[in-house]
C-alpha cells in the first residue's frame, strides 16, 4: 500500500492551513475596545419577556436572531437579563425596527461619547406634506 511521503502531506498541510492565515491578518483592535458599527446607538436595555424589552424606556420587540454580547464579547441569552437595565451599543433592523445586536458596555465604554440615548424609537418616519404652487 502506498502511503504519502512526509513532505507531500506537510505540503497539504500548509496548503490546508492557509487560507486560516490569511484570515487572521486583521488589524488588531488595542486591548480591551471592541470595534462598534458606526451605526450603533447607545441606550438603556431592560428586557422584559423573550420577545420584548424597553430600549430608553421606550418599549421594543426583540428579532429572532438577537445577539447580545456581554463585556467580554461573549453571548448572553436575552432571558437571563430578564428585569435588569444595563447600557448597551445597539443595532435595530432598519425594515422592522427590532433590536437586532445589543453590546453591553464596560465602565470605560459606557464614558465614550455616542449618540442615542435620545433617540425615538420607531420605524415611521414622516415628512411636511407638499405645498401646492
Amino acid at each position: 500500500m502506498t502511503r504519502c511521503t512526509p513532505l507531500s502531506a506537510l505540503a497539504l498541510a500548509a496548503a490546508l492551513a492557509l487560507p486560516l492565515a490569511a484570515g487572521a491578518q486583521q488589524a488588531p483592535t488595542p486591548a480591551g475596545q471592541r470595534p462598534f458599527p458606526p451605526a450603533a446607538l447607545r441606550g438603556s436595555l431592560k428586557i422584559v419577556n423573550t420577545a420584548e424589552a424597553e430600549l430608553n424606556g421606550k418599549a421594543i420587540r426583540l428579532a429572532p436572531g438577537l445577539r447580545i454580547f456581554n463585556p467580554q464579547n461573549a453571548l448572553v441569552f436575552a432571558h437571563s437579563l430578564a428585569g435588569q437595565s444595563v447600557k448597551v451599543n445597539y443595532v435595530t433592523e432598519a425594515s422592522t425596527g427590532m433590536l437586532l445586536t445589543a453590546w453591553i458596555l464596560t465602565e470605560a465604554e459606557a464614558r465614550q461619547p455616542r449618540k442615542g440615548d435620545d433617540a425615538v424609537i420607531t420605524n415611521i418616519r414622516t415628512e411636511p406634506a407638499a405645498t401646492p404652487r
